[in-house]
């Protein structure tokens, strides 16, 4: 069935509901996009597809994320590439809306807030990144709730609520903790679902901004994967995690400039202390990285289990 494109909340909401109805679904899945869609994004799409009867994929170019007007002026648009992959997967609505569809009036007075656990590592380096991310997630994860009160049998016994989740990528760890912990702190009617980074086969974590690099720069941020799983090797073999060696790798590489390297606990991203450097690992943790090479701002993550 080809995709259905809609571009108004209002359509939005009366497609779904009509798919919901049409395929006596009982669940609906959401997948949150910013488009310039790869590899990663159609594993997202696919897994969406595989647990629900009808998805949706949204793809806004969030304003309220860029601290920087050229970073949003740059970012790559491709509408009609993305519709193709999300086609393929198998996604039935792509809602594509305006920002003044997001936003109507300009920019929200009240937003969502990171509070501490989105003043740290990312948020850090990008104040209020986090806080703008935050505000259209809650707003996209209302945009794609089913609607109560559908016919008996079209979302289960007696007209009930749909099964809702909503599909993040773990390659952005902190945003990942950061929904889910909204979603718990306030009580949003969604499961979160994450998805396990997409890496070509170099290792390299897929990026819509890889396209950025030069044949050189790809090669050098090859040390991010590289050095992540070292660690992971180590983790594993109940080994003491030894960062500054992993450190020293990424260092070594003139054209990474980095910005972080640690092991931080999944929940909190509080940095976990003597575990990782100097005794056998033991648990769980999470080693996240950030560096830029050449004009573009990486990052990447791997969980860790002994």
């Amino acid at each position: 069935m080809p995709i259905q494109l809609v571009t108004t909340v209002a359509g939005l909401k009366a497609e779904s509901d009509r798919l919901l109805t049409a395929k006596q679904g009982v669940s609906q899945g959401l997948v949150p996009t910013m488009g310039a869609l790869h590899e990663g994004h159609a594993t997202l799409a696919r897994t969406a597809v595989e647990q629900n009867d009808v998805v949706v994929a949204s793809i806004f170019v969030n304003p309220l994320q860029f601290g920087d007007a050229v970073d949003l002026d740059r970012y790559p648009r491709t509408l009609d590439a993305d519709l193709a992959l999300l086609e393929e997967q198998g996604v039935d609505l792509a809602f594509a809306p305006s920002v003044e569809e997001v936003y109507p009036g300009g920019e929200p007075l009240v937003r969502i807030t990171s509070g501490r656990l989105g003043d740290k590592w990312e948020g850090a380096s990008r104040p209020g990144h986090f806080d703008g991310a935050l505000t259209v997630v809650a707003k996209l994860l209302h945009y794609g709730m089913p609607a109560a009160g559908l016919p008996a049998g079209s979302a289960g016994s007696g007209g009930s609520l749909p099964a809702y989740r909503a599909y993040f990528g773990q390659k952005d760890a902190q945003q990942l903790a950061l929904v889910r912990r909204m979603v718990a702190d306030l009580d949003f009617p969604v499961e979160i679902v994450g998805v396990p980074t997409v890496r070509a086969e170099d290792g390299l974590a897929l990026s819509s901004r890889n396209r950025f690099l030069s044949e050189a720069e790809r090669d050098a941020a090859l040390v991010l994967s590289r050095a992540l799983r070292l660690l992971e090797e180590r983790a594993k073999a109940h080994e003491p995690l030894g960062l500054d060696s992993a450190l020293a790798m990424v260092e070594s590489q003139p054209l990474v400039e980095l910005d972080y390297f640690d092991v931080v606990d999944p929940g909190t991203l509080e940095p976990l202390a003597e575990n990782c450097r100097e005794t056998p690992f033991r648990g769980e943790g999470l080693a996240l990285i950030a560096a830029k090479v050449g004009p573009v701002r990486l990052i990447d993550n791997v969980p860790l289990s002994s």
